[in-house]
């Protein structure tokens, strides 16, 4: 029996069946599946500004499956927008509050069914976690990606506004050029136009098979995302009637395609929290550690944005996840027989998907001639990190540095140092207190990565945090160093110019300094006063776990 059976059944039911009458069911209604649509619609950003229109195609084609959709609204913030600032920190606890209001929304309401819309960053994981708390058939609508901005003959990115600050502030572009590239970079609807966060998490729901082939490289303002959009709520419905549940989607072999997916495609850093959030809200065995053993059998086959030259609509018409996936099925690097919210299995959901890539692109290679013989993400453990930390090593030329620690108590005093040209090549950058309890929220470091490279520092100075970093970060970058300052880690006790290492060669993020000294430090060491003891940020800060196991706030460890 549906679920929303109990609330529509029976004359002691009646007073529900009146106040759904007012919402618009008839007669004839009572016995459909009800279908809940989060919407992430939004004004804040343009990753969720054309999901209305997306809700509206999806509502239509419910109904005409068979089903009664009910839409609920669930929050954004704008990663790009508030990036840098004090207000960085409500994004990652943003995804725990997406999560749990869709959560709330659908088993107080008894829904049958999911189709959630989102765009930014944490719609994505935030909708999967509810997915995987709740376990009723869904589905997840991606807006879209961003079409590029262009200034000549260069294609923009949110990014290249980011790394614009540092070449003005360096004296390598006129004030004039940072003008420009802030008016052209964001052309219009649609997520950050890179292979950053919400890219990467919508490829990985595709790999994952909680999203329709195809539709995670979709353009935001595209004919073809709307249809998408539809064919998802008649999807739905079916999966409904054949009972297919998150549960039987979300496992350890889909789990593996999406992490060897993300590794193919180039994708960010957050992939590795988000997976591991979800991998532990669902019950799936899953650890840090897995990541880097898929990174290194394989390979990085698409030459995309940040580090790369292309952005995902170029990826999209080069042949999409689909073809990335076929690369991968047929070396042996894909589990073909996970399932889809579409019944079917990888091999033939794959199956007339050609073997090879289009001869006339250059975005997707084949694996016979990858950009890097192994994954790019790389988890760096060491007495900096002995938990496990992760580091984005595509595109860096320098992927070993030894130097001296510049040590920072937060993001803003890291900027204004770079900015100010207190970082010098050789250094490497200490942004700690800025974790999942520290900081709280763990704020992503794009303002500071993006000014180093914008001050062409970006080969020769390593930064490390037990913050997050932006999918649109590159260069020598480790972030998640976990423990994180806050609850007592290593990093916590680095002291200005002490040594350090970062060998993405030997996957180590070491203090050049004995354990006796350590030791010392560690006994003087003081918990720091938290910043918030109220409010959703205080809240989070209590309840949060360490980045190594996801940073969920729901599961007691």
């Amino acid at each position: 029996m549906l679920r929303s059976a109990a609330i529509t059944q029976g004359v002691q039911r009646s007073p529900n069946r009146a106040m759904l009458r007012a919402v618009g069911f008839g007669d004839g209604d009572f016995n459909k599946p009800i279908i809940g649509i989060a919407n992430g619609y939004s004004t804040i950003t343009p990753c969720n500004l054309g999901l209305n229109d997306l809700t509206e195609r999806a509502v239509r084609a419910a109904q005409a499956a068979g089903a009664m959709p009910q839409t609920f609204g669930t929050i954004t913030v704008s990663d790009g927008i508030s990036m840098g600032t004090e207000g960085m920190k409500y994004s990652l606890v943003s995804r725990e509050v997406i999560a749990d209001s869709i959560e709330t929304a659908c088993n107080a309401q008894s829904m049958d069914g999911l189709l959630a819309i989102g765009g930014c960053d944490k719609n994505m994981p935030g909708a999967m976690l509810a997915m995987a708390r709740m376990n009723i058939p869904a589905i997840f609508v991606y807006g879209g990606t961003i079409k590029p901005g262009k200034l000549g003959p260069c294609d923009l990115t949110v990014v290249s506004a980011f790394e614009a600050v540092g070449q003005f502030a360096g004296g390598r572009i006129a004030q004039e050029e940072l003008t420009a590239i802030e008016k052209n970079a964001c052309p219009g609807a649609g997520s950050c136009g890179g292979m950053f966060t919400a890219n990467t998490m919508s490829s990985a729901f595709e790999a994952m098979g909680l999203s329709l082939p195809r539709s995670s490289t979709m353009a935001a303002e595209d004919p073809e995302k709307a249809e998408s959009a539809a064919r998802s709520a008649e999807v739905l419905v079916r999966a409904i009637d054949a009972n297919i549940r998150p549960s039987d989607l979300i496992t350890r072999e889909s789990l593996e395609n999406a992490i060897s997916v993300i590794m193919a495609v180039g994708g960010s850093t957050n992939s590795v929290l988000h997976l591991l959030a979800i991998a532990r809200t669902a019950g799936v065995p899953l650890t840090i550690d897995d990541f880097e053993t898929i990174r290194q059998r394989v390979p990085v086959i698409c030459d995309l944005k940040p580090s790369g030259r292309y952005v995902t609509v170029d990826l999209h018409q080069a042949g999409g996840i689909p073809l990335v996936m076929k690369l991968l099925l047929e070396a042996g690097l894909l589990h073909g027989n996970a399932r889809t919210i579409e019944g079917k299995t990888l091999h033939e959901v794959l199956a007339d998907v050609p073997s090879e890539p289009p001869s006339d692109q250059d975005v997707i290679r084949p694996l016979s001639n990858p950009l890097y013989a192994q994954g790019h993400l790389a988890i760096l453990k060491g007495n900096l990190a002995r938990e496990g930390a992760v580091a984005k090593i595509s595109g860096i030329k320098t992927p070993v540095l030894t130097g001296p620690a510049r040590v920072f108590e937060s993001e803003e005093e890291a900027l204004a140092s770079i900015l100010d040209g207190g970082v010098k090549a050789g250094d490497v950058v200490v942004v700690r207190n800025e974790g999942p309890v520290g900081g709280p929220g763990m704020r992503e470091m794009l303002s500071p990565t993006a000014a180093i490279v914008g001050q062409g520092l970006g080969e020769s100075v390593a930064l490390i945090t037990d913050g997050r970093f932006s999918g649109g970060s590159y260069g020598l970058v480790v972030g998640h160093v976990a423990p994180e300052a806050a609850v007592g880690g290593t990093i916590g006790l680095v002291q200005e110019g002490d040594s350090i290492t970062v060998d993405a060669h030997q996957l180590l993020i070491q203090l050049n300094v004995d354990e006796e000294e350590l030791d010392r430090r560690r006994g003087a060491w003081v918990r720091p006063a938290p910043r918030y003891t109220t409010g959703v940020l205080g809240k989070y800060a209590r309840l949060v776990s360490s980045s190594s196991k996801g940073a969920v706030t729901d599961v007691v460890f």
